[in-house]
């Protein structure tokens, strides 16, 4: 019998969850069929079978979570006999919860003492610590500890190691379900029948429980603009030139066996590709004692979708040439937005283009989309009176902004880079060269 585990989908992920099962119970599986839709905190992702058989059983049925490396289901010849393990329970992490649920108000039961919460109702041995009172416990358990005031140093753990993680904690607070209440408080005086609720407007509301991409979106942001002291430079780039040779472009694209229309922002990630090998020190992150420079130019362009923003990423966008940027710039986004990107599409981005022109945006800031130093907004491109010998005329125009990590970048560096982007843009004839 062969065990079907969660796989690791990103640097950032830690648990996954399963959205549905494509093949069912008894199902003929074979090697490298896709098994399951699972939710990651980047992405929707199908996970593959890695051996062929029959799907003898799933233990974690779907809209249930598992951590990585964790039993998901179970794959063997028709006639094999499943480990009792397996036969005990449905799913890994309804068992672990129910188990500790049920241990939680045996303890409960055995005390007359009143209880505020689950470690106080019978002490728990201490979590798993590195013997400098350090306790192992996944982000994910210590944000939802934290969110309900409750004190996880007293709760053993349960994953690999004792690393407490995010069954531990909801099994705790069923324990506090179970715990016997705390005194009713003496009900405060009604108002009369006839004096209507003044807040009864501003409670009418819809909550809205976060997938996993948009609490990573709000975890990273956070993180970007505490962590990473933002400053900005924008300059105005004149579009005209842009604008023919993209003209002249898709003419020629057009006859091509595949043909392929270029947008303006596939020139935009052209051009900072260039500016990026011209000038490598942009091309950097920031590790606390050290500066790491990336010898690859891999641009991310931020895709909007309607459960957030996600970043693909066009790899050695410096050696590729303007079609091919604008073909895998379309497969990207197709991908992103019909749930097919792969962990791959959205790593080993060096930098980010953000384009909110086709908005109808003049301008904005981005936050830098770590472990990047810097990020590319993009507004509209706009007819704009501007003085040229003397005389006022209409050109296109747009505006860009560089958002920069400081404790990377200088102002100096910064500025220079965005001349060379400028530069790169208003004589495109170099980026077919």
């Amino acid at each position: 019998m062969k065990t079907v585990e969660m796989p690791k989908m990103g640097d950032t992920m830690e648990e996954g969850k399963i959205l549905r099962w494509l093949k069912k119970e008894g199902d003929t599986v074979k090697k490298g069929e896709s098994l399951a839709e699972v939710e990651t905190d980047k992405v929707n992702i199908e996970i593959e079978a890695f051996s062929s058989g029959v799907l003898r059983k799933i233990l974690v049925p779907e809209g249930e979570s598992a951590p990585i490396g964790a039993e998901i289901a179970l794959i063997g010849s028709a006639d094999e006999p499943l480990p009792a393990s397996a036969g005990a329970a449905d799913a890994v992490v309804p068992a672990r919860a129910a188990s500790a649920t049920t241990t939680a108000a045996n303890r409960a039961s055995s005390t007359s003492a009143p209880a505020r919460s689950a470690v106080a109702t019978q002490p728990a041995p201490p979590a798993s610590t590195n013997g400098q009172g350090r306790i192992f416990i996944s982000p994910i358990a210590r944000r939802l500890a934290e969110a309900h005031q409750l004190d996880y140093a007293q709760i053993r753990g349960t994953g690999p190691n004792g690393r407490i993680i995010k069954m531990d904690i909801e099994a705790a607070l069923a324990q506090q379900i179970t715990a016997p209440a705390a005194p009713a408080p003496v009900p405060m005086p009604t108002a009369p029948a006839s004096a209507a609720p003044a807040t009864m407007e501003s409670e009418e509301v819809i909550e809205i429980p976060l997938t996993s991409m948009r609490r990573t979106i709000a975890k990273r942001l956070s993180q970007s603009m505490q962590m990473a002291p933002h400053f900005y430079v924008t300059s105005v780039i004149d579009t005209g030139k842009l604008a023919l040779l993209r003209q002249q472009i898709n003419e020629y694209a057009a006859n091509e066996p595949e043909p392929i229309k270029v947008s303006f922002n596939d020139l935009i990630i052209k051009a900072v590709a260039r500016a990026l090998v011209r000038m490598p020190q942009v091309n950097v992150s920031f590790a606390e004692d050290r500066i790491i420079q990336k010898k690859q130019v891999n641009v991310g362009m931020a895709v909007a979708l309607e459960t957030g923003l996600i970043v693909p990423v066009i790899k050695h966008a410096d050696q590729r040439s303007v079609l091919d940027i604008a073909r895998e710039a379309r497969r990207l986004a197709e991908a992103a937005r019909t749930g097919k990107l792969k962990p791959d599409d959205l790593s080993g981005g060096t930098f980010t283009v953000s384009n909110l022109g086709m908005f109808d945006v003049e301008s904005f800031t981005a936050v830098i989309n770590p472990p990047e130093s810097a990020i590319l907004a993009v507004g509209s491109i706009t007819p704009t009176p501007v003085v040229e010998g003397g005389q006022v005329v209409v050109r296109d125009r747009m505006k860009v902004t560089l958002s920069s990590d400081h404790r990377a970048l200088d102002g100096a560096i910064a500025a220079r880079f965005l001349q060379e982007v400028k530069h790169q843009l208003e004589e495109p004839f170099g980026l077919l060269l």
